[in-house]
């Protein structure tokens, strides 16, 4: 007997790995290569933390020429590429792939440019999205998109997942605030999207690009508007003693064709659990609060103010407070800011669910996540951006518990698809990752499935760029039909693999 043949032979993982490392080794340095288990285990999952996958290998190239090469690679090899920035996401679409490459562009964090003169500023993909603003703050201007995760997450990532924030209401999301997307194809094209210029010829395939999560091509270079910081901002924080006055006054605010810079609302456990935390002046008495802010001129915020708080108290406001310096305001916003790492605070784990209502029904929405709460015996604290409708309502669980993570995959269905039936959709800005594949199959048909993977095709033919996210397949949705028709929810399957 041959000696050798008692020796264990590798698995078809162990061999693709050594595949996949000694071609990329050809093209990066050894430094911008992880493999080893210890190494790539800090990537296993983005900010939707129950569900983790370890990458077969992580490339952190440093150049555009070493991007394109990695692509180029991966493309040959029919390896998977998954995409990813700081990591803050929050539907898993940075969620490695078992048998692919986590591309990293963490090491492309420089801004190119800042032009006072257009308006813009041309940065790498992994520059933060707050460092734009700070960059921009000697010529007077700022990005306005800012979400929650602003100090963290990168411009490339906000590209992805077409982000907005508290401010998106009047000031626009992502897609609204960028001009141009440089980056390269699965095969290593390199690809423009959109123009310097106020358009650019042909389809506005920019905003395809925008919110494609990864699935089209890779960035690399963003080019964003830039807008003058106001003269004053102010805010006020209004506190009612209904959910449904407090519902009922974001659709009135609106109606009386007012636009804040922001309109935000909490729920009475969201404002309890941001007060112990950052002590930003809640009051804890009431059932929800909004904030409403007004900027611009002195004399056009004073009037603003003034409108704000009247149509707030006829809609049955108990309490007006109006910020009355910048640090007040600042402090307000701060709750808000910190809903997040708030509720970390009173839970082990915590589901932030993203989708999108009629503004006439947020009163609804959140009596019926009440509802939710009795049925699936979980705690669900919420916070609105109110104005467009967009709900991020925190199921607070412990996923140590498996019964604990079902009820809360459960829970987060129902609200994904209760929002469907009021007249919404799934996501509004975090994107469908593996999150949502289940719901996407409730909000569009298989035609319209079809035609979505149609547009993937057509960038990535194989289907390597972020496989088996945000489009279900015909078998995912069948399945969930299923269930669906037996009483159950078919709740995070294994992700289907490329």
């Amino acid at each position: 007997m041959n000696p050798s043949t008692s020796l264990p032979q590798p698995t078809a993982r162990a061999q693709r790995q050594a595949e996949v490392v000694q071609a990329l080794s050809a093209v990066l340095p050894a430094h911008a290569l992880l493999w080893t288990p210890e190494d790539t285990v800090p990537y296993e999952c983005d900010g939707l933390t129950a569900y983790r996958e370890r990458p077969l290998v992580v490339a952190l190239p440093e150049t555009y020429e070493q991007v394109q090469s990695v692509l180029r690679c991966c493309h040959a090899l029919d390896v998977p590429v998954v995409a990813r920035g700081a990591g803050t996401g929050l539907s898993g679409g940075a969620m490695p792939h078992a048998l692919g490459v986590t591309l990293s562009l963490a090491k492309f964090n420089r801004i190119l440019s800042v032009d006072p003169v257009s308006c813009t500023a041309v940065v790498q993909s992994g520059v933060r999205n707050l460092a734009i603003s700070e960059a921009a703050a000697p010529h007077g201007l700022y990005y306005a998109p800012d979400p929650s995760s602003q100090i963290a997450c990168t411009i490339g990532g906000n590209v992805a997942e077409n982000a907005g924030g508290v401010h998106c209401l009047k000031y626009g999301l992502t897609v609204h605030n960028v001009v141009q997307v440089k980056g390269f194809t699965i095969d290593g094209d390199a690809v423009t999207f959109g123009s310097e210029a106020l358009d650019a010829p042909g389809y506005d395939l920019l905003a395809l690009a925008i919110g494609s999560e990864g699935m089209l091509a890779v960035t690399t270079e963003v080019t964003v508007k830039l807008v003058p910081k106001p003269q004053l901002a102010r805010c006020i924080m209004a506190s009612f003693d209904d959910i449904r006055k407090a519902g009922d006054a974001v659709a009135a605010v609106i109606a009386a064709g007012i636009i804040p810079a922001g309109l935000e609302m909490m729920d009475k456990p969201m404002t309890a659990a941001v007060e112990d935390y950052v002590h930003a002046g809640y009051d804890l008495e009431a059932e929800a609060i909004l904030l409403c802010e007004s900027d611009g001129t002195p004399e056009e915020v004073e009037e603003e103010i003034e409108r704000m708080s009247s149509v707030l108290r006829s809609s049955g406001a108990i309490k007006i407070a109006v910020s009355q310096s910048e640090a007040e305001r600042l402090r307000f916003w701060s709750g808000r800011k910190n809903a997040f790492p708030a509720s970390g605070r009173i839970s082990p784990d915590y589901m932030c669910m993203d989708s999108t209502i009629p503004r006439k029904r947020v009163a609804d929405i959140l009596l019926a996540i009440a509802e939710m709460e009795k049925k699936y015996q979980l705690r669900c604290a919420n916070v609105f951006h109110a104005g467009d409708g967009n709900l991020h309502p925190l199921i607070l669980f412990d996923a140590n518990d498996p019964d604990q993570l079902h009820r809360c995959e459960l829970f987060g269905a129902d609200i994904l698809e209760t929002s469907v039936a009021m007249g919404g959709t799934v996501t509004g800005e975090h994107g469908v990752g593996i999150e949502k594949l289940n719901s996407m199959c409730v909000q569009f048909s298989a035609a319209e499935n079809e035609q979505m993977f149609g547009v993937k095709r057509a960038f990535d033919p194989k289907g390597l760029l972020n496989p088996g996210k945000v489009i279900p397949t015909l078998n995912r949705c069948a399945e969930y039909g299923k269930m669906l028709v037996r009483g159950g929810k078919l709740a995070f399957p294994e992700l289907e693999r490329f």
